[in-house]
C-alpha cells in the first residue's frame, strides 16, 4: 500500500530528487519549514523507506561507458530454479544496470552499459550464455537518449 504523503512531503522529495546534496537548512527554506521540522520529516521519510538511499549520477560518457545496450534475454526453462540462477547471476554484474523479469514475449529485459560495441559483444559473450540460464538474446541499440530521469512524477 502506498505511503500517505502530504503537499510538504512531496516538495521535500521533489527538492531531493532534484539535488541529493541538499543542506536541510536549504531544504527547510525551499519547502517552506524551519529546520527541525524538516531534518524530521527527512528521517521519517528515510525510516518509512519512500527515501531508499542518496547517490551520485555519473555522467556515463565522461568515464568512458557512453554505450548503453537493452537486451532482451529468452531464458532455457521458466522453473524457479532457472530463474533464480539468473537473477542472481545479473545482480554480480556491474555492467547490468537494470534487469526485468518481464512477462510477454521475451523473459528478461536488461540495460547493459559498455565503453563500446566490442566491449558489449565480449560481455554478452562471456555472461549472457546457458552457464547463467540464457537460451537467447536480441540486443537493441539506441540511437539517441531523448529522455533519461530518476526522479519519480510526485
Amino acid at each position: 500500500m502506498p505511503a500517505k504523503l502530504d503537499d510538504i512531503d512531496r516538495r521535500i522529495l521533489r527538492a531531493l530528487q532534484r539535488d541529493g546534496r541538499l543542506q536541510n537548512v536549504e531544504l527547510a527554506k525551499e519547502v517552506g519549514l524551519s529546520p527541525s521540522p524538516c531534518l524530521r520529516r527527512v528521517k521519517l521519510l528515510e525510516e518509512a523507506g519512500i527515501i531508499a538511499r542518496y547517490v551520485a549520477v555519473l555522467n556515463a560518457s565522461k568515464i568512458g561507458l557512453s554505450l548503453s545496450m537493452f537486451a532482451r534475454v529468452w531464458l532455457t526453462a521458466q522453473d524457479a530454479e532457472t530463474i533464480d540462477h539468473f537473477m542472481d547471476a545479473m545482480k554480480k554484474l556491474p555492467q547490468v544496470m537494470e534487469c526485468y523479469i518481464m512477462l510477454g514475449e521475451s523473459d528478461a529485459l536488461l540495460r547493459v552499459t559498455a565503453a563500446d560495441l566490442d566491449g558489449y559483444r565480449r560481455f554478452q559473450a562471456a555472461h549472457l550464455t546457458r552457464k547463467n540460464g540464457i537460451q537467447n538474446v536480441k540486443t537493441d541499440v539506441p540511437s539517441q537518449i531523448v529522455k533519461q530521469t530518476y526522479a519519480l512524477p510526485l
